[in-house]
């Protein structure tokens, strides 16, 4: 059982494994997407198409270009800032901040849509 305490909460935040912390970056799903896979969210990977719903890019749609696990943070195309020399960086966006819009599939994003999308078949009469 997870404690409801804070302190714990943050510790495990900050103490989880990499391999854990990629279910921290999950993003809900538009409403087409959530109507066709029957799931509210998934994690972001590289190469989806998103939408910021927040923030100073706020609107603004784009691929992910890049997951940091590590700091819970995703980069955006378009969603850049410049530094004081003039270069164009990426900005870090938490991902609860964006909307899923066209995933990139592969065989195991597949199957975990497929098995999400039977999810509330067994229960039903």
């Amino acid at each position: 059982m997870v404690s409801k305490q804070p302190r714990k909460q943050h510790l495990a935040l900050y103490a989880a494994p990499l391999h854990r912390r990629h279910r921290f970056l999950s993003a809900p799903l538009s409403h087409e997407l959530r109507g066709r896979y029957k799931t509210r969210s998934l994690p972001v990977r590289k190469g989806d198409k998103v939408r910021i719903m927040s923030g100073d890019f706020k609107k603004l749609e784009g691929d992910v270009l890049e997951v940091d696990t590590k700091r819970r943070r995703i980069q955006i195309q378009g969603a850049t800032t410049t530094k004081a020399d003039g270069t164009q960086v990426p900005m870090p966006v938490v991902p609860s901040n964006v909307m899923l819009i066209k995933l990139a599939s592969d065989k195991e994003r597949d199957k975990v849509l497929e098995r999400r999308s039977k999810g509330g078949e067994k229960g039903t009469k």
